[in-house]
């Protein structure tokens, strides 16, 4: 029935400083980018090589995401990558900090999380 995920949205609170951090820093590209004049805001549709997109969103007067302690509701968004050290010194070398390296007790596999702008926790997972 369902195929996989399209995509997912992202409401931020400083729009050219997600952009950014979402395409300078973790290498998506920019697939298409709107200003909808009647909402004050930007919707920019942003993707990795495997299909996986993010909507980027910008609405003036947005609420802040209560995210710690954790809330309801989705807790993180998980990028796979093949190599999580390469990954993490990236980040280092852009001032993203990352949480210590952990090893989940299920699968084996290393993992750590880290932060967009509006401190979203976003997960790091090898595979």
């Amino acid at each position: 029935m369902l195929s996989g995920i399209h995509h997912v949205a992202i409401i931020c609170s400083d729009y050219p400083t997600s952009k950014r951090f979402y395409t300078d820093v973790l290498g998506f590209s920019v697939i298409d980018e709107n200003y909808r004049e009647a909402r004050d805001s930007y919707k920019c549709d942003l993707g990795l090589p495997d299909g996986t997109q993010i909507e980027l969103f910008s609405f003036p007067g947005a609420p802040a995401r209560p995210s710690r302690p954790e809330a309801q509701g989705l807790r993180h968004l998980a990028f796979r990558v093949a190599d999580l050290d390469a990954v993490i010194a990236h980040l280092a070398s852009h001032e993203v900090e990352c949480e210590p390296v952990r090893t989940d007790p299920y699968t084996g596999r290393r993992f750590t999380f880290f932060s967009d702008p509006d401190d979203l926790p976003l997960e790091l997972y090898e595979q």
